[in-house]
């Protein structure tokens, strides 16, 4: 299983990749691998702003569907629309290509209750 350690982690499993007030955003390695193959990934709150924890999209596999739950308050500013044709990138790269939206960071104070990689193994007995 992969984490790697220049990333922050929810207990929902999404990571997140702070770059100033920017914030890349996708599901842990972890997570599509208890998803399993991931067919549809959806987002409709692109250029909202949302509170942190609230659902800013889903995922769907073959058995289940699965909410994303934002991990910063912000406004989504991006939504990696490769993912509309090749949802699977979730699959085979999820901190790289399948990454899900970006969102402009509104509350940088938050950043600091996200997990650390240690942390996050620990929560998943990695």
């Amino acid at each position: 299983m992969n984490i790697p350690s220049d990333l922050k982690y929810t207990k929902d499993h999404e990571w997140v990749k702070v770059d100033g007030d920017i914030a890349t955003v996708g599901i842990t390695d972890f997570a599509q691998g208890e998803l399993g193959d991931i067919v549809y990934v959806e987002v409709e709150t692109l250029d909202e702003t949302l509170d942190k924890d609230e659902v800013f999209g889903s995922v769907e596999a073959v058995k289940t569907v699965s909410d994303l739950f934002l991990p910063l308050s912000g406004e989504i500013i991006a939504f990696n629309e490769s993912l509309e044709d090749e949802p699977e990138k979730v699959n085979s790269d999820p901190y790289g290509e399948g990454w899900i939206i970006k969102i402009k960071i509104s509350d940088a104070s938050e950043i600091e209750a996200l997990m650390a990689d240690a942390d996050y193994k620990e929560l998943v007995g990695a």
